[in-house]
């Protein structure tokens, strides 16, 4: 016969000293004297009298507490101990956690990943995976993992149209996987399995404009841009530097040497791997004569402080990410025109199909990674004097076209 009811466990109070109240075989409600209420089960094997943990109330009920002392008492029938069963089955469950997909890929994360690549990257890359991969088989201990369902996940993400992305996280799966064969928690990769079972997708590149006397156009425009004057000149100097426009934006003072004419960027504002951005050299550009009287024209506006394009909602902080933009959709050069990083393609493009300009030279300014010619991952050349004579002959180009002249190729030649 049991001694508790429901009536009776909710109205325990707390006294001076811990109470057991019990409800019989075993079970029994231990009541503290701060008034927590916890149930337990009282048994004998091979002679010894032990304890078992059965939940605390009102989060276990009356009822589910005699359930599980009957479960209790159904092991101690079969001559084995509940107290150790449970720790068998918390320690297999803590193994399979430790094992499964989502466990290994943050681990992945943290030991490999995130010592190879940007914080940002890295942020990116497990944002996916919590939004699209971890929910389906995060807990999936990743050796049990199959082709078909790595593949059902991929689906989910193709059929809302992001087919790039579905194709970076199966890469990113792989990457786990392939930790987890070399520590030993899988025997093989299986997303490559799906290799050609994804969408194709088409990579898209940034708007650009080509075309001589288009280009002609948009410098004459940003020359007549009527909007604050360090937009104006932001959008001439990275039309005539072709970086990044998060290399721009955050430029420094103290990088840019106006006598010498070169900007130096510091390796850890690059697009590079975290490595790259901690031993990598700085990248050099160097100034065309009429980026340098860009810069000296600004200099009485921002030289006192340290930013060269400060933005003007608060101290210390940059240009927005959005005012290049916005500034060619107030020229009349919509998104699908060109955009802040089309002036890096059309450089490129130009500078080696109207200007004939070495492709090596071009890459060393965008800053791009590119083998050598021995196979190397990066080539180290930095080509500064063939770059500083290939700005200036790119400024003197986009003169030529800015004024509307006769569009035809230009030598390179010597700076002056």
């Amino acid at each position: 016969m049991h001694s508790l009811t429901d009536t009776k466990v909710r109205s325990l109070t707390a006294s001076q000293k811990t109470e057991r109240h019990f409800d019989g075989g075993g079970l029994y409600l231990e009541v503290s004297p701060k008034g927590g209420k916890w149930w337990r089960f009282k048994y004998r094997l091979a002679g010894k009298e032990k304890r078992l943990s059965l939940g605390t109330y009102p989060d276990t009920p009356l009822r589910a507490a005699r359930d599980k002392a009957d479960q209790a008492r159904k092991l101690l029938a079969a001559n084995v101990d509940p107290g150790a069963e449970r720790k068998a089955v918390a320690a297999s469950q803590a193994e399979a956690a430790s094992s499964s997909f989502e466990a290994i890929a943050r681990e992945w994360i943290d030991t490999v990943h995130k010592l190879k690549v940007c914080e940002a990257q890295s942020t990116r890359t497990i944002g996916r995976l919590e939004r699209d991969v971890f929910p389906w088989i995060g807990t999936t201990p990743i050796d049990a993992l199959r082709a078909p369902e790595i593949l059902k996940v991929m689906r989910r993400v193709e059929g809302r149209g992001a087919i790039e992305t579905a194709h970076r996280e199966l890469q990113v799966i792989g990457q786990v996987f392939r930790y987890a064969v070399a520590t030993g928690r899988a025997e093989r990769d299986a997303s490559a399995d799906l290799k050609g079972a994804l969408r194709p997708f088409q990579t898209t590149h940034m708007p650009a404009i080509t075309e001589p006397q288009r280009v002609g156009a948009l410098m004459r425009a940003i020359d007549g841009y009527e909007g604050t004057f360090p937009v104006r000149c932001a959008l001439q100097l990275v039309a005539l530097t072709f970086v990044r426009s998060s290399e721009l934006r955050f430029a420094a003072w103290d990088e840019i040497d106006l006598e010498n004419s070169m900007w130096r960027i510091p390796a850890q504002r690059m697009k590079r791997t975290k490595a790259g951005k901690a031993n990598g050299p700085d990248h050099l550009v160097p100034l065309a004569r009429q980026a340098v009287e860009i810069l000296k024209e600004l200099q009485p506006l921002t030289g006192h402080r340290p930013l060269v394009f400060p933005s003007t909602r608060g101290e210390g902080r940059v240009m927005s990410d959005a005012t290049l933009g916005a500034a060619l959709r107030r020229l009349g050069f919509s998104n699908d025109e060109m955009t802040a990083h089309g002036f890096r393609a059309m450089a490129r493009t130009m500078l080696v199909e109207r200007l004939g300009t070495d492709e090596s030279v071009v890459e060393a300014q965008l800053a791009h990674r590119v083998k050598d010619a021995l196979g190397r991952a990066y080539n180290r050349t930095q080509f500064v004097d063939q770059r500083r004579v290939m700005l200036q002959t790119w400024a003197d180009y986009l003169d030529t076209l800015r004024k509307g002249a006769d569009v035809r190729t230009l030598p390179l030649r010597e700076a002056a």
